[in-house]
């Protein structure tokens, strides 16, 4: 088995056009033992069969526009469209009077645990307790296969800073952490140069002075 390798301590320069994330792996080992909730008034959770990839990638870009989520703008359309239409792959979206308000998706295809892949919100759907009833829903989705003892999911210092904690709160306790590096989508025409404000776009980056 090879050891994962890890970072020496100190600063590491990232090539130009490059981001580097600091991710939050956190995992639920049981069903916690709290009531499910009824649905906010006028929504409910709906599973989606299959995905046109455009409608998939502008729910994508509302949810994720502000937190600079990028991992499937990047991906090559083909192999976007194939992960999408896996069948280890499933989607849930809150609904309301008709609109998809966010997006639920999970991975199935390790047998005995359950990988939550996308959790989100449209941002006029944030607040109002919307986020908890989603995910208590989730998690009972995830733990209803049989055999699921590990729910787990990861989060970074680029999503809301309500993101982590509200996983603690749902029952998910932190156990790793890691760095990812990738483009930053905006240099590449993949999002409009306003998302992600709260994380400067650098032009013409050069190297850093490290000592």
């Amino acid at each position: 088995m090879t050891e994962t390798p890890f970072l020496p301590d100190g600063y590491h320069a990232l090539a130009p056009g490059k981001l580097a994330n600091l991710v939050t792996f956190l995992e639920m080992t049981e069903r916690p033992d709290r009531p499910r909730r009824p649905a906010p008034a006028g929504y409910s959770l709906e599973p989606v069969s299959h995905w046109d990839t455009d409608v998939f990638l502008a729910l994508y870009r509302e949810i994720g526009w502000e937190w600079l989520w990028s991992s499937r703008l990047l991906m090559p359309r083909e192999r976007l469209e194939a992960k999408l239409d896996a069948p280890h792959m499933r989607s849930w979206c809150p609904v309301k009077n008709g609109r998809r308000m966010g997006l639920v998706e999970m991975n199935l295809s390790k047998p005995g645990e359950t990988e939550i892949s996308f959790f989100g919100l449209v941002p006029d759907a944030v607040g109002g307790g919307i986020g908890g009833w989603m995910m208590r829903e989730a998690i009972e989705l995830a733990f209803a296969r049989p055999g699921v003892t590990r729910l787990w999911l990861h989060t970074c210092h680029f999503d809301s800073p309500q993101a982590l904690p509200f996983y603690m709160r749902m029952g998910f306790v932190p156990y790793a952490r890691a760095v990812e590096v990738h483009d930053d989508p905006r240099l590449i025409g993949r999002l409009d140069e306003s998302a992600g404000p709260h994380i400067p776009m650098i032009r013409n980056g050069r190297s850093p002075d490290l000592g």
